[in-house]
């Protein structure tokens, strides 16, 4: 199949830059959000077609409409058609539900490698972790031209969106971004923008003199890390520290780059990665939770200094389902085996929640 090649030009970035506006306008700033990633997306895009400056300024394609209508396709293939799209290019969303790598490769070969993929398979009933199947997490990851995102809030979703739109059509990047989408609400996870698209940012700051953890958690396991983190502090006198992280394919490659670069260098200190930054300045014992398999959390495991430990949804038996209570019982492991508390605990811990 021929490759669909899309010519950039100065209006593809002037494009980009009025949907980023549209979106920053219709922020809602000193609000906290309770809008699901699913429900803020849609959302968003509707009021890009209503808005005067970015209303055609941006493609649509929604392959889960049954027929087309008058602001979206159901395919890529118009763009193919039409020496016009082909020669100007404009951001590009594209709604869909792919549970299989097979299926997103076929439609990401459509876009040629372009645009920002919005996957809702976690909104629908599946026998897989997350509604994807377990081959596309790995295809996600080990596919270069793709940024892969796991948002837990509306708000996270709003800022990956408008970073993708910055890095992707202004600064011109290669690849494409993908979301996957789920429709419960964001909890009044408020973020900060910046660090969310760089792939992670802390949500508080745990009390001084006690022994510490931190939780890194993304997508809807957020909130079980949330949970845990609570349970450590009332249960068991422990203080998390909690990070939410909508990317760790992104910190790994960002932390892949920084190291070849720090190995190149002659003399100069190169700056760090952001990973670095927010974890490599302490040794405070890390746990990486992800809904999808634990390789996809373990990406981090060779940048971190600290001790660190990845949960994902192949960690424990088949009849076991990773929740809050599997993290904090994984939280208390990791300080026992730091000699930070007594090895008791664990056993007390088992029993408690029944986890035997």
């Amino acid at each position: 199949m021929d490759s669909l090649r899309l010519q950039r030009t100065a209006k593809t970035g002037s494009a980009a830059q009025a949907c980023i506006e549209c979106i920053e306008r219709n922020d809602p700033t000193g609000v906290v959000p309770q809008s699901s990633p699913l429900f803020t997306v849609v959302d968003l895009i509707k009021r890009l077609e209503s808005d005067k400056r970015s209303n055609g300024q941006f493609w649509w394609i929604n392959d889960r409409a049954s027929k087309p209508s008058t602001s979206a396709a159901i395919s890529a293939w118009p763009l193919w058609f039409s020496e016009q799209s082909r020669n100007d290019e404009r951001p590009l969303f594209y709604m869909t539900q792919s549970a299989t790598s097979a299926h997103l490769s076929m439609l990401t070969s459509q876009t040629g490698q372009r645009g920002i993929i919005l996957n809702d398979i976690e909104s629908s009933p599946s026998r897989w972790a997350k509604g994807a199947h377990p081959w596309l997490p790995l295809w996600l990851a080990s596919n270069r031209q793709c940024t892969p995102f796991d948002p837990a809030s509306g708000d996270e979703a709003r800022a990956i969106l408008a970073g993708a739109l910055n890095e992707l059509y202004v600064q011109g990047a290669p690849g494409f971004c993908y979301m996957t989408l789920h429709d419960e609400s964001g909890d009044g996870i408020a973020c900060d923008r910046k660090q969310t698209y760089l792939g992670m940012y802390r949500l508080d700051t745990p009390a001084q003199g006690k022994q510490q953890v931190r939780l890194l958690g993304a997508g809807l396991m957020l909130r079980e890390v949330q949970a845990a983190a609570q349970i450590l502090q009332d249960e068991w006198g422990i203080a998390a520290e909690v990070w939410s992280c909508p990317s760790y394919t992104k910190l790994a490659r960002d932390a892949d780059a920084h190291s070849r670069h720090k190995r190149r260098s002659r003399g100069e200190t190169p700056a760090n990665s952001h990973l670095q930054d927010c974890l490599n300045t302490s040794e405070t014992p890390v746990i990486a939770v992800t809904g999808y398999a634990e390789f996809v959390a373990a990406q981090l495991a060779a940048h971190v200094r600290a001790p660190f430990r990845a949960l994902g949804a192949d960690s424990l038996e088949p009849h076991q389902r990773l929740n809050r209570h599997w993290i904090a019982l994984t939280a208390l492991r990791e300080l026992a085996s730091q000699e930070q508390i007594n090895t008791s605990l664990i056993s007390k811990a088992m029993k408690r929640y029944r986890l035997v």
